[in-house]
């Protein structure tokens, strides 16, 4: 089974539960521009050790190895400091009170940081679609008005 990450328009049948290895998770689209915040993820426990392999491979084609994990002590289990994912060990960095306590920032060595939102494990599936669509859209294009300058008549 192939995880991917889901576009707005496909997230209507967010209330049906993928298989138990496939993260939810939605990001904005490739090639948009550099985001505070990169998309979201709804894993179904507080179960870090559980929930971060399957998100790390459905990463690895857009962010690839990400080596280092850093989380709000807060929001998950208690876990180690480390784990084994296929032929890595990925370090997960426990922060209490980061002040984004519900997010997670993945980190790739030669790619950079994904940061995400984390929508709560018992969020129903109306709360996490409207959050996952709202991380997920890119961010309008600040645009400056240019005025051209007055002229007083004199």
């Amino acid at each position: 089974m192939k995880p991917t990450s889901m576009k707005p328009a496909e997230m209507k049948a967010i209330s049906r539960t993928p298989a138990r290895g496939t993260p939810r998770f939605a990001l904005h689209p490739p090639h948009t521009g550099v985001h505070r915040i990169d998309g979201a993820w709804w894993p179904r426990s507080r179960d870090l050790t559980d929930e971060l392999p399957p998100l790390l491979a459905a990463l690895e084609d857009r962010w690839g190895r990400i080596t280092r994990v850093t989380v709000d002590s807060g929001m998950w289990l208690a876990s180690s400091r480390r784990m084994t994912f296929g032929d890595r060990v990925v370090h997960l960095n426990w922060s209490a009170g980061m002040g984004h306590r519900d997010t997670v920032c993945l980190l790739s060595l030669g790619v950079g940081r994904c940061d995400l939102t984390v929508v709560p494990p018992e969020a129903t599936a109306a709360e996490a679609h409207r959050a996952l669509t709202a991380a997920s859209r890119p961010e309008p294009a600040t645009v400056r008005e240019e005025r051209a300058p007055s002229h007083s008549a004199g």
